[in-house]
């Protein structure tokens, strides 16, 4: 049994959310433990011909076994989570959550602040969420905790503890990060990033797990790249040109349009080194190679996008062992068992 990690790989949107729903599915974890920053972050989940925009709930809950939880290190807004709750009645989430008792609390006064800021707002390109606002709150010492709201209390538990305990008992743990590593406060392009660092070992940390835990660390990249927002992008391409390649994107919370542009090779590199990745994990093949559409068998690959993924694994040193080739987790290529 592992304790894994799946970071995303740039800017966020590179399909992060499928991946998760593949590997939890498949792997089936005791616990599905949420890291990052909060809800200024939202993952699309394609299950049973239902689409699923979420910004708290963990990806992987289609795993209907797991008990879902948010570390301490994720920002909560409760009413996002209620919401989540009820869109996903089905699936029993509510019955299944923990929220750790030290999860700081989003309110209307730092939404506010976050879309009234001219520099986070304009500048920055924010999401609105209150996220920046909470954080810096947060470092202030001012913030509320989850332990702090009754209406919380039902939810409130010990993340890391039970985390650890989990890993300690041999099972399987799985930890969804959220957005993406050239978003980090520290790493990424700033000031055009989060409000806080969005790496492996920060999303470890978030839900109190120490690093000798982690056995592996799935680095996320899409085939091509995509930014929402303001920043830094040298391989973006003309919107002209990414709509005549069928490459037209937006934003899962603020609905923006995405930034298109080629594969960065460089930064992929350096997300992995610092990143610590194990795992590479490829989507959206299919919109780059129309012709490998929902395939599922590596050796069914064109000889482009076989040249393409070599390419990546030698340029990073890091295997690449998810290949996603379409929208439905069928349409996913597994090749972990080739590291075995």
């Amino acid at each position: 049994m592992t304790c894994s990690i799946l970071v995303g790989g740039a800017w966020g949107d590179e399909g992060k959310g499928k991946c998760i729903t593949y590997l939890c599915s498949n792997d089936k974890p005791s616990i599905i433990a949420r890291a990052g920053v909060g809800p200024n972050a939202g993952h699309s989940v394609e299950f049973n011909g239902e689409k699923y925009g979420l910004r708290l709930t963990p990806s992987g809950f289609v795993h209907t076994d797991a008990k879902l939880m948010i570390g301490a290190g994720v920002l909560v807004n409760p009413d996002v989570l209620y919401k989540e709750f009820d869109d996903l009645a089905k699936y029993n989430v509510k019955e299944r959550m923990s929220i750790d008792s030290r999860c700081a609390i989003i309110t209307e006064d730092h939404m506010d602040r976050d879309k009234s800021s001219e520099h986070l707002a304009k500048k920055i390109g924010s999401t609105g969420s209150g996220c920046g606002p909470a954080n810096s709150d947060r470092v202030m010492r001012t913030i509320n905790l989850a332990r702090d709201y009754p209406e919380l209390e039902e939810y409130i538990t010990d993340v890391s503890l039970e985390v650890n305990e989990a890993i300690n008992d041999g099972e399987e743990v799985f930890i969804e990060g959220s957005q993406g590593f050239a978003l980090s406060l520290y790493y990424g392009t700033y000031p055009f990033v989060t409000s806080k660092d969005t790496t492996a070992s920060t999303f470890a940390a978030d839900v109190g797990v120490g690093p000798t835990k982690v056995d592996e660390v799935i680095d996320v990249f899409k085939a091509y790249i995509s930014r929402v927002g303001e920043g830094p992008f040298p391989t973006e391409m003309t919107q002209e040109e990414a709509e005549s390649r069928g490459l037209e994107e937006y934003g899962v919370v603020t609905g923006r349009r995405r930034r298109i542009g080629y594969f960065d090779m460089e930064l992929a590199k350096e997300s992995c080194r610092i990143n610590g990745a194990t795992q590479i994990a490829l989507t959206c093949v299919d919109r780059l190679y129309p012709d490998c559409a929902r395939t599922q068998d590596y050796n069914d690959l064109s000889a482009e996008t076989k040249a393409f993924i070599n390419d990546i694994e030698s340029e990073t040193n890091v295997p690449v062992t998810i290949i996603s080739t379409g929208p439905d987790l069928k349409d996913t290529i597994d090749l972990r068992k080739e590291l075995l």
